[in-house]
């Protein structure tokens, strides 16, 4: 591979990773702080916050973005996965079905391996045969992501005044987060289309998702049994 496409490669997911490095001990305490005196508008900033700070978020929808050539293309699946992602976290959460931040998050992570798989052709190339309707994937994934994504506001205390409002703010923030984050991935990915080191760029950065997603899945479920 080019080298100076591997480096261009590494520094477009280094800044998809940078996110997580924001991560510290005490962001929980912060937010819940936040929370408790910001009234709605600190919904919506934790909401926003916590997807620009999602790396395994991120890293699947930059996946969907590398697959999909067209602008239109861009906005139906985005909306479709943004629809599963609202279903659940709202649901979810106003109904207050609980699951394992861990497990969530280890399945999350699969998704990420999943579709590094898929814009890789691994099934095409292992499997002989083709990968099931991308749309309905990226609307299944959705809903994943967004159970995920209500695990996380449960974790607060978000008392039960003004309950349903505060679940809608931080959705609303958690959609602001993922277009702000959007801008930047659709950008760089449809100016390196007319690159000629596109292909390779490509495929590095798609072996990096597979290799991501491997990590994440292992990692979570090293603190679900651990």
């Amino acid at each position: 591979m080019n080298k100076t496409v591997f480096q261009r490669a590494l520094t477009l997911l280094l800044c998809l990773c940078f996110p997580v490095l924001l991560s510290a001990h005490g962001i929980e305490s912060e937010d819940q702080a936040l929370l408790d005196k910001g009234g709605l508008p600190a919904f919506i900033w934790v909401g926003a916050k916590h997807m620009l700070t999602g790396f395994d978020h991120l890293l699947f929808l930059a996946g969907v973005i590398f697959y999909l050539a067209g602008f239109r293309d861009i906005i139906k699946f985005i909306t479709i996965f943004t629809l599963g992602h609202c279903v659940t976290l709202i649901g979810a959460t106003y109904l207050q079905v609980k699951a394992d931040e861990h497990l969530v998050d280890a399945f999350i992570a699969l998704s990420v391996v999943y579709k590094g798989f898929e814009n890789l052709g691994g099934f095409e190339k292992l499997l002989n045969r083709k990968g099931p309707n991308l749309l309905g994937m990226v609307f299944l994934f959705g809903l994943l992501h967004g159970l995920g994504l209500s695990t996380r506001l449960q974790s607060f205390d978000i008392g039960s005044e003004l309950f349903f409002q505060k679940i809608i703010s931080f959705n609303l923030g958690i959609e602001l987060g993922q277009v702000a984050a959007l801008i930047p991935i659709v950008f760089i990915i449809s100016h390196w289309r007319k690159q000629p080191s596109y292909t390779a760029f490509y495929k590095a950065s798609n072996s990096y998702l597979l290799v991501a997603g491997i990590f994440l899945f292992g990692y979570q479920l090293y603190a679900f049994f651990g």
